[in-house]
């Protein structure tokens, strides 16, 4: 395990190792951002000839999409979306909530939508009808991580950065009632640090 996990409670001073929170380790910053630049050149490949419009999910792929997007060397208009799926729970409640009024304007675009998980799928099928609306000239999804699980309705992405069980993870963006997000590696978080 990395030196990151051992931080310092500014409150009382008291040291907080956040790796004790996981299980294990999934995937290492090193393998990450390889993968990134493996994913990277294979969509500025397909967009070479095309102006792309990147739209993210917040927050979980807010540093997904910064480290992504520095290694594409195209021209491209970036906007952000805001829902909320899982409501503080471990699995996606099925009820998405836009927290904005009007989607981004995508009109005639090329749209390229990123998020952190593929899990149940319900909220990228949700945000994918919401853009359709607006007439984009074509949408593909890329996603950090996906869930090899069962889904109730067909969620494809695109582009994936890795393949992973149904386990709940956590760091590189990923969160637990807004925790570990900051970490720089994808880990497994405990199952006794969740409600059962």
């Amino acid at each position: 395990m990395s030196d990151f996990g051992q931080t310092r409670n500014s409150i009382g001073g008291k040291a907080i190792n956040v790796e004790a929170d996981l299980d294990r380790i999934l995937f290492d910053e090193k393998t990450i951002l390889r993968r990134l630049d493996e994913l990277a050149a294979q969509i500025s490949a397909d967009y070479h000839d095309r102006e792309l419009t990147v739209v993210a999910i917040l927050n979980g792929s807010l540093i997904f999409m910064a480290d992504l997007l520095r290694r594409i060397p195209l021209p491209l208009k970036l906007d952000c979306l805001s829902v909320a799926s899982y409501h503080g729970a471990l699995q996606s409640s099925g009820e998405v909530i836009f927290r904005q009024v009007a989607p981004p304007d995508v009109a005639g675009r090329h749209i390229l939508l990123l998020d952190d998980i593929l899990d149940s799928g319900a909220t990228l099928n949700a945000i994918q009808e919401r853009l359709e609306t607006a007439s984009p000239r074509s949408i593909r999804v890329c996603v950090l991580l996906r869930k090899i699980k069962p889904r109730t309705r067909v969620a494809t992405a695109d582009y994936v950065g890795f393949d992973i069980a149904d386990e709940f993870v956590v760091g590189y963006g990923l969160d637990y009632m807004e925790r570990y997000r900051n970490l720089p590696y994808i880990g497994v978080l405990r199952k006794e640090l969740m409600p059962s």
